[in-house]
């Protein structure tokens, strides 16, 4: 059945409607004047009852029969939600029904899904079918959690997508997530936030700054311990990429430790190929070789994302042995083929990057 949290003129009219009284009749039913049922229709969402009337017409929808609540629904729908036309002005539409929140939550459970198969397309509607319709300051603190959850998965998609910095990036998805999470008091989601904006730092040059924050957030109690095994190999990645790459192997192989114990196969095999990276920046081949097969043969994910990944770090370490050279161009061919087909566009500049700086063993890796 639904229920409303928070009462507008809209919603009033829409319970009259569905209720198939006139507005003498649901001003009787309600105890209320006929001249507030009139208000409530004049002005509809820029008009809000009392309190006291707000608990009538919570009871008036509760006692309504199942029929009823789903002319409710339907009459809401029709009626302009997520926004309505009054006076010429634009309506910010209220706050979701109750089952509209396990619409919501369903629906961001999907686009994990949708961005785990970067399916980016769908993922994206699935977010903004609900950011668009509600605005923060109209939600209560089930309504921000699913807002900020969306906002933060919106992050998620543009930084796969390679939007890491700007207007409309990753980065500034994360702020605003974190700023309502900070709202909330989540600790735990504010710090998670904290270690995708490390990741935009890295991924955008930034590589002292990122290993910095790594280190802070992989001593962090408020995130889980994998998340702070995850934040030591990044340490790990960034270094390397710094050109520190004994220390950073030596992090990385910390943090394996770390995910074996914690039984993560998938980030156990991500670590071996950022080991071997940093084993090819290192100038040993052999090192760089063993654990790249490692993880290629222990991998557990079909996702296209970490397939162009390892394909690339396995290129890129073929790439730098001349003997291997040929078979390293065509296994990164094979990834940029399968980066473009899905939008990876970072992966594939990537790519060309390590093409272009393929004389030498120091060229960059890859995230």
């Amino acid at each position: 059945m639904a229920t409303v949290h928070h009462w507008t003129g809209l919603e009033a009219k829409a319970l009259r409607l569905a209720l198939r009284l006139s507005v003498r009749a649901f001003a009787e039913h309600l105890g209320v004047g006929v001249r507030t049922i009139s208000k409530w229709e004049k002005l509809q969402a820029l008009t809000e009852p009392r309190p006291d009337t707000q608990a009538i017409l919570d009871t008036a929808l509760a006692r309504a029969d199942a029929a009823a609540h789903l002319r409710f629904e339907t009459f809401l729908s029709e009626a302009g939600r997520p926004g309505t036309e009054a006076a010429g002005r634009r309506v910010t539409p209220a706050g979701p029904l109750a089952w509209e929140y396990e619409s919501w939550t369903d629906d961001l459970d999907r686009a994990v899904v949708a961005l785990a198969r970067q399916d980016f397309t769908f993922a994206e509607s699935l977010i903004s079918r609900w950011t668009s319709r509600f605005t923060p300051l109209r939600l209560d603190d089930r309504g921000l959690y699913l807002f900020a959850r969306s906002t933060a998965l919106l992050g998620d998609l543009q930084r796969d997508q390679g939007s890491v910095v700007g207007p409309l990036s990753a980065q500034r998805s994360y702020v605003t997530a974190k700023s309502l999470f900070t709202q909330l008091d989540i600790p735990r989601r504010i710090a998670q936030l904290d270690l995708s904006l490390a990741v935009v730092a890295e991924m955008s040059g930034k590589l002292e700054t990122a290993a910095r924050q790594y280190e802070h957030l992989a001593v962090d109690d408020r995130l889980s311990r994998r998340d702070r095994a995850r934040s030591r190999l990044w340490v790990g990645t960034a270094l390397s990429k710094d050109g520190q790459h004994d220390y950073a192997t030596r992090v990385m192989l910390a943090a394996t430790r770390d995910f074996e114990d914690l039984a993560e196969p998938e980030d156990w095999s991500v670590a071996h190929q950022k080991i071997a990276l940093a084993h090819r920046g290192a100038g040993d081949l052999s090192s760089a070789l063993h654990f790249i097969t490692v993880a290629r043969g222990t991998a557990t994910t079909d996702a296209p994302m970490q397939k162009v990944r390892l394909d690339t770090a396995h290129g890129h370490i073929l790439l730098t042995d001349p003997a291997t050279r040929d078979d390293g161009l065509h296994v990164l061919d094979k990834a940029a083929t399968m980066a473009a087909r899905f939008g990876l566009s970072h992966q594939l500049a990537s790519i060309e990057n390590i093409k272009a700086m393929s004389t030498g063993p120091s060229g960059p890796a890859s995230r």
